[in-house]
C-alpha cells in the first residue's frame, strides 16, 4: 500500500511568511489554482487511490476536496492531521519570533523535537498524534491513500523515517501541494 502525503496550497500567511500552524486559515487564490493543478498532475500521472484523508484545518480540506472532485475519490477530514500547534508564535515571521522571544526560540530551535514553543506543542507530540492516525489509516485500508496536509507534518515524518535529526528538517522543505510517496511498510518502525 502506498501512501501519497500531500501539503496544502497556498494561504496569505505563507505568502507573508507568517508562522500558521493550528490557525485555521483558508487557501487563497494562488493555493486553488495550486489544488486545480495537482489535481491535474495526479490524473495527467495515473496517481492511484482509494480514498483521500484531510487534515480538519480549512486549508487541507479545501485542497483536498479540489483533489476529490477531479479524481471522484472521496475525501474524509480526519482530527489529529492537523499542522503542529506553535502557541503564541502563530501569525509572527520566524524573525519576529527571535526578536519577542530569545531565549524560548534557542530553546526551541536546539531541540525541536521535544521542546515546546510557549502555548504550543513539540514536534514530539505532533509527531505521536499523525502516527496515531496513520496507523488507523493503514489499519483500515488495503489500497493506495492520498493525505492532504501540512508542510511541518510531513517534514517531521520524513525525519523521522529516515532517522534524520529534526534540526536537519529543513532539507524536507516540502513546498505547497508537493506529494511525496511513501510504502506503509516504512510506517512499521516504532
Amino acid at each position: 500500500m502506498k501512501i501519497f502525503l500531500i501539503r496544502h496550497g497556498q494561504t496569505n500567511w505563507n505568502l507573508e511568511g507568517k508562522i500558521q500552524g493550528s490557525y485555521d486559515s483558508e487557501l487563497n487564490n494562488t493555493g486553488i489554482i495550486q489544488a486545480e493543478e495537482l489535481s491535474r498532475k495526479v490524473l495527467e500521472f495515473n496517481y492511484k487511490f482509494i480514498k483521500i484523508y484531510s487534515s480538519q484545518q480549512k486549508r487541507a480540506v479545501k485542497t483536498a476536496a479540489i483533489l476529490s472532485e477531479s479524481t471522484n475519490v472521496d475525501y474524509i477530514p480526519i482530527k489529529g492531521l492537523e499542522e503542529i500547534n506553535l502557541g503564541e508564535w502563530e501569525g509572527l515571521s520566524w524573525s519576529e519570533v527571535q526578536e519577542k522571544f530569545p531565549k524560548e526560540y534557542e530553546e526551541w530551535y536546539n531541540n525541536r523535537r521535544y521542546t515546546k514553543s510557549p502555548k504550543g506543542e513539540s514536534y514530539r507530540d505532533m509527531l505521536e498524534r499523525v502516527l496515531t492516525v496513520i496507523y488507523k489509516i493503514i489499519n483500515e485500508n488495503c489500497d493506495d491513500v492520498a493525505i492532504v496536509t501540512h508542510s511541518a507534518v510531513i517534514m517531521c515524518l520524513q525525519c523521522y523515517l529516515t532517522n534524520t535529526p529534526f534540526n536537519e528538517m529543513m532539507k524536507f522543505k516540502t513546498d505547497n501541494t508537493t506529494i511525496r510517496e511513501f510504502n506503509s511498510e516504512v510506517f512499521n518502525i516504532k
